[in-house]
């Protein structure tokens, strides 16, 4: 008897047990927070709810969150493509060590992580007296917050298409090769289709990343108010100043970001998992 097997044969009450507890579990730690921000959102009616957005500084935050967004996800989609093409498809010295560095945001604190580019670009950091004499501004400004989310966000992509593009293997891009295909053509009309929803999968999940980045984001910014607060550093300055209504209603929108995402991603992992089952390999939750 299998372990899959076992795990059906347990009895019935225990089964009920555990979805229980799930369930609780997810009631406790994600329905309450989240019905919490959209009831404090609304406290004072949709009349003022909608009046937070008209907060300069808060629509300054959501633009700036939009622009963030707008850099570091095609960045990181190039990269993560890139990274996991030559991955999964050459053999090269060094792969396994590319591969582990590839996971090193996921290791590192976001704060340390922001900690580093204060280290590297800051007034007293390494390339900081080189940045003053050029009169160029990276800490405590957009292109330090661009940094941050772009290094927290980076293995987005390529840790969901480095296994499935492993599991298609090379034998239908070494069949275009016979026939005479270059590079990029082989890239463009047998790889790409193959990996689509993969993609549109790290894409989904940089994205959500991005917007919602708080830690690294924090660090490097200063807390400007109009000139580097993403959406998530005006959340807490809002809440910080007791306007409450305004700090939840700009919470809301994240939340609400939140559950397209984990909407449009429980329908693209379909679509991953139908890859990953036509190449032979796992899909999740199997």
């Amino acid at each position: 008897m299998d372990s899959k097997q076992a795990a059906v044969s347990e009895p019935r009450w225990l089964q009920w047990v555990l979805i229980a507890a799930a369930v609780g579990f997810l009631f406790l730690l994600l329905f309450v927070p989240l019905i919490t921000v959209f009831a404090g959102a609304l406290d004072q009616g949709i009349k003022a709810y909608l009046h937070s957005f008209a907060d300069p500084d808060t629509l300054f935050a959501i633009r700036l969150t939009l622009l963030i967004a707008v850099i570091a996800v095609p960045l990181n989609l190039t990269f993560g493509v890139a990274a996991s093409w030559a991955i999964a498809k050459f053999d090269f010295p060094g792969k396994q060590l590319l591969t582990t560095l590839i996971d090193l945001p996921f290791a590192v604190s976001p704060v340390v992580s922001g900690l580093i580019f204060v280290l590297l670009f800051g007034k007293n950091g390494w390339f900081g007296p080189w940045l003053q004499a050029h009169d160029i501004k990276i800490i405590f400004a957009v292109p330090g917050i661009v940094l941050a989310t772009i290094f927290i966000t980076f293995p987005m992509v390529a840790r969901e298409l480095i296994p499935l593009m492993e599991e298609q293997g090379k034998e239908e891009e070494e069949a275009a090769r016979t026939l005479g295909a270059n590079g990029w053509r082989i890239f463009w009309h047998v790889t790409l289709p193959n990996i689509k929803w993969g993609v549109l999968y790290g894409v989904i999940l940089t994205n959500a990343r991005a917007m919602g980045e708080f830690g690294a984001v924090s660090v490097v910014s200063g807390h400007i108010r109009g000139l580097t607060t993403t959406l998530p550093l005006q959340v807490e300055i809002l809440y910080n100043d007791y306007s409450y209504v305004q700090a939840f209603a700009a919470a809301s929108l994240l939340c609400f970001l939140a559950l397209i995402t984990l909407a449009a991603k429980a329908i693209v992992q379909k679509r991953v998992d139908r890859a990953r089952k036509n190449a032979g390999g796992p899909v999740s939750g199997t």
